[in-house]
């Protein structure tokens, strides 16, 4: 099916770049947004945006019509709303991901959790083939997880679980834009709950759950307080709610030698290496950090 396309002068679309950028700086909104949305929405690479070229040109092609472009980025201006949701689309690893207020826009940090999975398949005993058999991504949201699982373990399956029905629904949208269908399952339901025909041999787990305390919401950016779907950043009382549940359940469900891995708030990591190891099932129980040195993920394995 082709896609339909809008089109826009060159001078047009450069005014109306010149008044974004006013517009931005006025906000306290960075103007390396305008740029990227429409490198994102309109037929423009960087060098013409960022020399003037497109001035000139006669037609340029954009996804949706240009009143629409106008409109967005006026509640880009006046409701936060993230330049993400108006393109359709943001990058995550080697993908560009459709995302909508549905799904949690996926941050770049939480690509390391993809990292950390591959490094520790990589040195657990051979004789586990943790890389392949049964993975999964526990509150998948936009799929942004499951598809980097899928492309760094293409020998393995993946279960891909969200309450959501509206976020399946993105989520497996980007799993057959990349020809990841065939090795990503979807379920609707929470947690672990649609998986249990295959209790005891998850080679590995991977989650972004909600992890900040509910007290805490309402002082979070208007980007993110205001559009972000809250099901997925309440984390209860103390933020704890689904890591506890996950540490809990886990074991239930991965095999011996199995993975776990989490994504976690700044603050968290004492209190996560406390739980994991007071459940007893688990072994070789590490925190590692983003790229700011932030305590930001949770490893560890199933005893053997």
């Amino acid at each position: 099916m082709v896609e339909k396309q809008f089109f826009v002068s060159g001078l047009e679309l450069w005014h109306w770049r010149n008044k974004a950028i006013e517009a931005a700086v006025a906000s306290n909104i960075s103007p390396r947004e305008v740029d990227w949305l429409l490198l994102k929405v309109a037929s423009l690479d960087r060098l013409s945006i960022c020399l003037d070229y497109f001035k000139e040109w006669p037609k340029i092609v954009l996804k949706f019509p240009f009143k629409d472009l106008e409109v967005m980025w006026q509640r880009r201006i006046t409701e936060r709303l993230p330049v993400q949701y108006i393109a359709g689309i943001t990058s995550w690893r080697q993908f560009e991901l459709i995302v909508s207020t549905r799904v949690l826009i996926p941050r770049p940090e939480t690509e390391i959790l993809i990292d950390l999975a591959i490094e520790a398949t990589q040195y657990t005993k051979e004789d586990l083939n943790l890389n392949q058999g049964h993975w999964a991504d526990l509150g998948t949201g936009s799929g942004a997880i499951a598809l980097g699982l899928a492309d760094a373990f293409p020998n393995a399956i993946i279960h891909a679980v969200d309450c959501s029905s509206d976020a399946l629904v993105i989520a497996q949208q980007n799993a057959e834009k990349y020809g990841f269908a065939h090795i990503v399952k979807f379920y609707e339901g929470y947690w672990w709950q649609p998986l249990e025909l295959l209790k005891g041999q998850f080679s590995g787990m991977v989650s972004n759950p909600p992890y900040i305390p509910v007290g805490m919401l309402p002082n979070l950016q208007p980007e993110v307080r205001q559009h972000e779907p809250h099901l997925a950043l309440d984390g209860g009382e103390f933020g704890l709610d689904c890591i506890l549940h996950l540490i809990n359940l886990s074991p239930r469900y991965l095999c011996p030698g199995g993975l776990w891995l989490l994504e976690i708030m700044a603050g968290q990591a004492d209190m996560v290496k406390k739980l994991l190891e007071r459940q007893g099932s688990y072994d070789n129980i590490h925190i590692h950090t983003d790229l700011a040195g932030i305590e930001r993920f949770a490893v560890a394995q199933i005893k053997r």
